[in-house]
Formats: structure tokens, C-alpha cells, sequence
């Protein structure tokens, strides 16, 4: 099973340039030796450049803002060969939709993600990591664990 470093939050994305992005975009997806496609890079552009993981509504708004255009059927084909890859991360929101972020590497250990109740954006929480146990009982095998914790983000908070 695949893990992936997911770049997170304090690490300011969102000062990426868009050519800076679609460059790392294209060196992620050669490491993968998949078809280096439009539609996967300016995809992994925006996940790449996004503060915070992104839902199909909101990329497609982030696509919109660049003059890209994606048609459902290739945005949800693109999102899934990007998370077979382990180029992306998909997230299960409280509310029953996906969330997406991208990886900056494919080799990392599971971690926690936060939801904010209040701005209802998720973030990847790489310090606290979502497999503790270590004490399943016999013949069982962990191939992977969430970690999901709900509150108010830095930013909500100090509102």
C-alpha cells in the first residue's frame, strides 16, 4: 500500500505560481510514468497551489478562475488516476462528499485530517499520525486507518 507526504497548510501554497505548479504538476506525473495529459496537470496544478483539500465544486471554480474548463467525466477519471497513483489523497467529508489534496512525495505514514466546522475547509494534519494501534488482536492486519477530528481551524479560531 501507497502512503504519501501530503504538503500541508504552513507551508504557504498558495505563493506557488501557477508555471511553478504545473512544473512540479508534470515531474509528479513522469515519477508516476503516467501520460503527462492538460487535464492531469492543470488538475494537480490546483490541488498543488490549494491552501487546503478542495472538493469537485470547488476545483472547478479554481478551473473556472484559470480559464480551464474540465468536463465532469475527465475531472473524476483524472481525480481517481491521480489517487491510484498516490499523487493525490482523497478524504471523506462529514457531510458525505470527497475532499482532495496532492502529495508532494509517495512515501509517508497515515495522519489525522481536520475539519472546521465553522469555514468547512479540511487540512492535513501530518504531525499527528492516524495509525496508533498497535495492539490488534492476533490475525488481524491493519492496511489503513483514519483519523478524522472536527473543531475550528487556526484561522476560525482567532476570529
Amino acid at each position: 500500500m501507497q502512503h504519501a507526504i501530503f504538503i500541508t497548510p504552513t507551508l504557504s501554497k498558495t505563493r506557488m505560481k501557477t508555471e511553478e505548479t504545473d512544473d512540479i504538476a508534470k515531474a509528479l506525473i513522469r515519477q508516476s510514468s503516467g501520460r503527462v495529459t492538460p487535464a492531469r496537470v492543470n488538475l494537480l496544478s490546483i490541488l498543488l497551489s490549494a491552501p487546503t483539500a478542495l472538493n469537485h465544486q470547488a476545483i472547478e471554480q479554481v478551473a473556472k478562475e484559470r480559464g480551464l474548463s474540465f468536463d465532469r467525466v475527465t475531472l473524476y477519471r483524472a481525480l481517481d488516476w491521480l489517487v491510484e497513483q498516490g499523487i493525490a489523497h482523497r478524504i471523506a467529508s462529514v457531510n458525505r462528499s470527497w475532499f482532495f489534496n496532492a502529495t508532494s512525495d509517495h512515501s509517508s505514514t497515515p495522519h489525522a485530517h481536520f475539519h472546521c466546522k465553522q469555514c468547512e475547509q479540511i487540512y492535513c494534519l501530518e504531525e499527528i499520525h492516524s495509525t496508533p494501534l498497535n495492539n490488534l488482536p492476533r490475525h488481524y492486519q491493519l492496511d489503513e486507518a483514519e483519523l478524522s477530528l472536527q473543531g475550528q481551524c487556526m484561522n476560525c479560531n482567532t476570529k
